[in-house]
C-alpha cells in the first residue's frame, strides 16, 4: 500500500488546476490511485438514472477526485500550506508540519 501526506478529515489547500487557492476537508483518500476526494473541490456535473436517492434523476453536481500531488495540506498554527514530514514520538510515528514543526 502506498503512503500518501494527507488523511480523511484534513483541510487542504489547492495548489494546482481549476480549483487553484481553495481549501477543503478532506472526504475521501484513494491510495491504489493517489487520489483524495475533497468537499467543495472539482465539482462535475453527472447524469444520473432516476434511484430512491434521487427519485427525479437529472443532472447531479458531485466532487471528483483530486490527484494528491495537487494537494498541500495547512498547517495547523498559521493556517497556511505546509509540506509534511514524519517523526518518531515516544515510540509511535506522527505527521509533522515542516514549517512550523507542529504534529498534526
Amino acid at each position: 500500500m502506498k503512503k500518501i501526506h494527507i488523511k480523511k478529515g484534513d483541510t487542504v489547500y489547492v495548489n494546482a488546476g481549476n480549483d487553484k487557492g481553495k481549501t477543503g476537508k478532506v472526504l475521501e483518500v484513494i491510495p491504489s490511485k493517489d487520489r483524495a476526494i475533497v468537499e467543495g473541490i472539482n465539482i462535475v456535473s453527472k447524469h444520473a438514472k432516476p434511484s430512491p436517492k434521487h427519485p427525479q434523476g437529472g443532472i447531479v453536481k458531485q466532487e471528483a477526485s483530486v490527484h494528491v500531488s495537487n494537494l498541500q495540506l495547512l498547517d495547523p498554527k498559521t493556517a497556511k500550506p505546509t509540506r509534511t514530514g514524519f517523526k518518531m514520538v515516544d515510540g509511535k510515528k506522527v505527521r509533522y508540519a515542516k514549517k512550523s514543526g507542529e504534529e498534526i
